[in-house]
């Protein structure tokens, strides 16, 4: 068995995904509106993409700033019409006005998911439970991946909670792989790779010009490497 690391990258556009492909990665998160922190693509641009790479992709359903989930029929719409275009991977995850999980807003949309395999992403670093929030989403079909940083303030905080959270891995809520990311760095990696964590996320990091600027498959590969 492979112990290689997956490294997932953040596509906006062809041309990312064609660069990050080129680079290394092994997956793809595409969203929209990096000013709002990842929405849904359109049907059109994940059709685009699609067809221009050949390695999985994982396609936000978010259609706003913030981590409410707001219209939860228009989500709903916008999960069927990416399925219907092929998208078989998804990110999502919706707090409630308490900052616990919102369940009603996540079981909808993974009920209309059907079985997708999809990622709860980085409002998990928002919960003040942590722990709640995993034994709460434990059952839910589909869910097998945590993006997260460990802290809403990025990895360097975070550092303690990956770590331990990576140590209870196969208990109840902790079953879903841990996928590092929000101010990863590559001097992160020696000690998340020490604790079994495999699975690493890079936006910013892929794109050393700023986000105004394309993917770098050179950036990309840099990481590959570091990953082995």
């Amino acid at each position: 068995m492979s112990n290689r690391a997956l490294l997932e990258v953040i596509a906006l556009d062809v041309e990312d995904a064609v660069a990050a492909q080129a680079g290394g990665a092994d997956r793809l998160e595409m969203v929209t509106d990096i000013a709002a922190d990842g929405l849904s693509p359109s049907r059109e641009t994940f059709a685009a993409i699609r067809a221009a790479v050949d390695i999985p992709l994982r396609v936000m359903l978010r259609r706003t700033d913030g981590f409410a989930a707001g219209d939860l029929a228009g989500l709903v719409e916008t999960a069927r019409g990416l399925r219907a275009e092929g998208a078989d991977e998804f990110v999502l995850g919706f707090l409630g006005a308490e900052g616990g999980p919102d369940l009603a807003a996540v079981e909808a949309v993974a009920a209309e998911l059907d079985g997708c395999r999809w990622t709860f992403h980085r409002a998990i670093d928002r919960a003040p439970d942590r722990d709640q929030l995993r034994k709460a989403l434990a059952e839910l079909p589909g869910l097998d991946t945590y993006l997260t940083a460990g802290s809403a303030a990025g990895v360097d905080e975070g550092l303690p909670v990956l770590l331990a959270e990576a140590a209870r891995a196969g208990e109840p809520g902790y079953g879903a792989r841990i996928l590092v990311g929000g101010g990863l760095a590559l001097r992160h990696l020696p000690e998340l790779r020490a604790a079994g964590i495999d699975a690493f996320h890079i936006g910013g990091a892929a794109r050393p010009e700023g986000w105004d600027r394309p993917v770098s498959a050179a950036a990309v590969a840099e990481w590959r490497g570091a990953l082995g």
